[in-house]
């Protein structure tokens, strides 16, 4: 190196301790003055979105994305059941051979043929089905399921564990179609780059349909809101949790602990995100596989360990989903907590899981939507409701902390606990040495979270500013700010924030999908048809 590259290092080094040992040594620190900012806008945004449907205690957004997600279950003939299994083999590969067939097929035509769509005509794609559903898995599976479950059982007690299951199940058919759509209507650029979600099958499909204001309207809206989501709940929520867990676990004080956690997150994740879709996919689909594997190993050994109470757990499950607990909302508060924390964890019905199924190599769309499918299953209905009996057996009949703790926070053996303090707390009751591995599981999560959510976000904000390298740069630069502010921010504002960022995709992104499910019957169908043909073959 030479001694002006060295000099100027140097330099920054000394600036950056002496920095570092400032915030540390304030009286106020730094987290403190990022929070009391942030929760003003934290506050009125959750306000805004989740007002009430008029002449009812329920909001607008929820009755909206749990009654699109029944009737596309319905209309699509309980696809998320009977095509489970199609699904499976769908991601394992199984059927890769039909996507050959097709391209053989369109060397033996000598014109097109009318019923082949735009996806089937070339060789699209970045990555392979398990790629991208390990990538969209990724920005699902993370600190809703282990911070955001405590958080809505601490609040709707036990209850609220069968709403989530619920939402999960039914939440698979809507992401089905959203997820067939992004693949339908994406855009390739000239060097292979695939563009795809709500922006372009809002825009393109509804095109199609005669809606073409509607349609640039209601995706330049979305594009707007992933990108706020994208800072929110695929970001500050994630770095806000991983922060928290660090200092409760290493015993960290100090007024800018946080914020130094988030800047030391913030430089890990930069270095991932700037390889693209390609470098988080080689990413993601080892590390999420690896900790969704060992986190759920954990689980079931505590589950197996006390499985005398497992029927116990689940008849609370059941019992308070209906009767909750005097002092917890009550059955609607219950019903909306369990929906708020699915929606927020599977994101079913919010599109943004379609921007990484986009870039996936295949020319029939309804074959990424099955495999879309498996994702509220994985995320809600297996890893969510593991981590809720686990927390339901070490409560036992509420012998450790009382639920309906106001704003998630509960008190556990004198000390208020939340979120993944409450997860933590379980895992530690029976695994000794579980404060480190939930620690690193904790970690682990946030960090694929945030490196997923960073490619949806960057794809809408591209939409809007344009595919340059100037307009990427400026996006990344934001981004990671924002780890530092969700790190340094008080958890109820992170958290409704991202919860507020989150649902309200949910607006322009169902509308789109209630005028164009019909497009989705015809792949599903043309898909089908396709296995059929290739099983008679062989």
């Amino acid at each position: 190196m030479k001694p002006t590259y060295l000099a100027k290092y140097t330099f920054f080094y000394f600036f950056f301790l002496i920095t570092c040992s400032n915030l540390f040594s304030q009286e106020r620190g730094l987290d403190e003055q990022i929070n009391e900012a942030f929760t003003p806008i934290a506050n009125w945004w959750e306000g805004l979105i989740l007002h009430n449907f008029p002449g009812t205690e329920i909001p607008t957004i929820i009755i909206l994305l749990v009654g699109g997600a029944l009737f596309f279950t319905f209309y699509f003939g309980f696809v998320n059941i009977r095509h489970f299994s199609t699904a499976i083999n769908t991601v394992l590969g199984k059927y890769d051979s039909v996507d050959e067939n097709i391209k053989k097929e369109h060397k033996n035509q000598n014109s097109e043929s009318p019923d082949i769509n735009e996806s089937k005509k070339t060789d699209q794609g970045e990555v392979s089905h398990f790629q991208a559903l390990a990538t969209a898995v990724s920005g699902t599976v993370g600190n809703g399921n282990i911070a955001g479950v405590a958080l809505a059982i601490a609040v709707g007690g036990p209850g609220a564990t069968f709403w989530m299951i619920l939402c999960g199940l039914i939440g698979m058919s809507t992401k089905f179609v959203e997820c067939t759509l992004g693949v339908k209507y994406r855009d390739v650029g000239s060097d292979g780059t695939v563009y795809g979600g709500p922006m372009y099958y809002l825009t393109k499909g509804l095109k199609e349909k005669g809606y073409v204001s509607l349609g640039k309207t209601l995706a330049v809206i979305f594009a707007f809101l992933c990108i706020g989501a994208s800072f929110g709940g695929g970001n500050a929520a994630q770095s806000n949790q991983a922060a928290m867990q660090l200092v409760s676990s290493f015993g960290m004080t100090g007024g800018s602990a946080r914020t130094i956690i988030g800047i030391i997150m913030m430089i890990l994740v930069g270095i991932i995100i700037i390889g693209g879709i390609k470098r988080i996919a080689s990413v993601t689909e080892k590390v999420v596989p690896f900790m969704a594997l060992i986190y759920i190993i954990a689980c079931l050994y505590i589950i197996f360990s006390n499985f005398s109470f497992v029927d116990d757990a689940f008849g609370m499950i059941f019992t308070q989903a209906f009767s909750p607990q005097a002092g917890l909302g009550g059955l609607l508060g219950v019903l909306i907590t369990g929906f708020r924390r699915a929606a927020f964890s599977n994101e079913a019905g919010a599109g943004s899981a379609s921007i990484a199924h986009s870039a996936v190599k295949t020319k029939y769309p309804a074959s990424e939507g099955l495999v879309a499918l498996l994702e509220p299953f994985i995320d809600t209905v297996v890893i969510c409701t593991m981590t809720a009996l686990v927390i339901i057996i070490f409560n036992g009949n509420n012998s450790v902390f009382e639920y309906g703790g106001i704003g998630g926070v509960v008190m556990i053996d004198g000390v208020p606990a939340e979120g993944a303090g409450i997860t933590a707390a379980a895992f530690s009751e029976y695994i000794s040495f579980s404060g480190p591995f939930l620690t690193i599981a904790v970690v682990l999560f946030a960090i694929s979270t945030m490196i997923s959510w960073s490619y949806y976000g960057l794809q809408s904000w591209m939409y809007i500013f344009g595919k340059s390298k100037v307009s990427e740069l400026t996006y990344k630069s934001i981004f990671l700010i924002f780890i530092v502010i969700g790190a340094a921010g008080d958890m109820s504002s992170v958290w409704a924030f991202s919860d507020a960022m989150i649902l309200a995709l949910v607006f322009p992104n169902m509308i789109g999908l209630l005028i164009l499910f019909p497009r989705v019957k015809d792949e599903l169908n043309s898909y089908l048809d396709s296995i059929k043909a290739l099983k008679i073959k062989n």
